[in-house]
């Protein structure tokens, strides 16, 4: 067997991290913009909420490149292309003032981001081993959840302070400037391709991939229900306090800042839960928590509670996205990195889809109705996943 030195863990670890921070700093921050990027563009906010779509899409179109990108490219060579494209590309949006420019754009940082992401969960699983590897997974959200905060809470004051629209997009850019730095100073792991060519004996063709099981596919389509109903309430509530309360735009957008917030303390616990109830536990409490969480967003009308509200929303969001992970690798003996890959594919179909529908059901309606259909979305998650736990096959114990 070759030697390999061993790889730089904490520096390609923290790459790892930002590529979170990264995704998360351009979605966040989508409902705080919209109206001053229609205002910009003498668009209606619905038809700027549409552009986006060139993001979502990017994403998803990332998320399937992700499935061979690996086996043609190291893991580090792709981490460095990757983010230098993404870092120019939101230059671009604050320089722009072309709409097929800013189109193709927000087209590259999306199919980026969705390299971008998968790359960083499989170095996370080459890094990392057993229950650690489970404890790092949701540490990445909590990085996802921290980015989203801060970004969302510097749009805020960016918007408030009449700068551009994209300025909140410069500092994302800034991070993914800094994954190039520590890419290109980094020895990463054996790429993927590599790793499974030895495990499977050196030459040989690899074993046939097992079918999975019917618990994985209705986890794949819960996750896209998740991200579909947390876009729709997200990127449309601050529309919606702005135009039905007392609310500022600036206080309207604070809301979703507060909802990040939560949920990065709850994912603070759930790394620490999920070891000690097991996936199959902290799912149920995550999704019941998601769906009552999200109504008060959308009855109470108090403009004082909703801040809160939305804190305490994240907060019983309690992981859900790495949980339902989590667990539907337990149906299966072996959970592959194909597998992962497929289950942050349904949740990144869900957020490219978003802008679309949601946009599509304000106008056929209002922003109310959107946020409603959010809190629907969860209760067609909580059917799916309440029949995949039916479903499952025994629980292995693992080492």
């Amino acid at each position: 067997m070759s030697q390999h030195p061993p790889p730089h863990r904490a520096s390609v670890t923290l790459a790892c991290f930002l590529a979170y921070c990264v995704m998360s700093g351009m979605l966040a921050p989508i409902g705080v913009v919209l109206p001053p990027l229609a205002e910009q563009l003498g668009l209606s906010v619905p038809a700027a909420g549409a552009l986006f779509s060139w993001l979502t899409v990017g994403i998803l179109v990332g998320s399937g490149l992700a499935l061979v990108i690996f086996d043609l490219l190291t893991l580090r060579a792709a981490m460095l292309l990757v983010y230098l494209a993404l870092a120019g590309a939101l230059l671009l949006l604050r320089f722009t003032e072309s709409l097929w420019v800013l189109r193709l754009a927000l087209g590259v940082v999306g199919t980026g981001c969705g390299i971008g992401l998968a790359g960083a969960a499989s170095g996370i699983a080459l890094l990392f081993a057993g229950k650690r590897r489970a404890s790092m997974l949701v540490v990445t959200d909590g990085f996802f959840s921290g980015a989203g905060a801060a970004t969302s809470a510097v749009a805020v004051l960016f918007v408030a302070a009449g700068l551009h629209w994209a300025s909140t997009y410069l500092l994302v850019g800034a991070l993914a400037a800094l994954i190039v730095v520590l890419a290109a100073l980094s020895r990463f792991p054996q790429s993927e391709a590599t790793r499974v060519a030895t495990v499977s004996g050196e030459g040989g063709a690899p074993p046939a991939a097992p079918r999975w099981p019917a618990t994985v596919w209705l986890c794949i389509a819960a996750l896209f229900l998740y991200t579909l109903g947390q876009n729709s309430m997200l990127w449309w509530l601050p529309s919606h306090l702005e135009a039905t309360l007392p609310m500022s735009r600036e206080a309207a957008g604070s809301v979703v800042s507060r909802y990040w917030t939560g949920m990065f303390c709850g994912q603070l616990l759930v790394a620490w839960w999920v070891l000690r109830l097991g996936a199959r536990r902290m799912v149920l409490a995550s999704i019941f928590g998601t769906f009552f969480g999200s109504i008060p967003l959308w009855t109470v009308t108090a403009p004082s509670w909703l801040p809160w509200l939305a804190f305490a929303w994240g907060l019983l969001n309690l992981g859900l996205l790495k949980v339902t992970i989590a667990f539907a690798s337990d149906a299966v003996t072996v959970p592959s990195p194909r597998l992962i890959a497929a289950l942050l594919f349904g949740a990144t179909l869900g957020t490219a889809v978003s802008p679309a529908v949601t946009s599509a059901v304000v106008a056929g309606g209002e922003a109310l109705t959107v946020l409603r259909f959010s809190s629907f979305c969860y209760v067609f998650l909580a059917l799916l996943i309440l029949l995949a736990r039916r479903l499952a096959p025994p629980l292995e114990e693992h080492p």
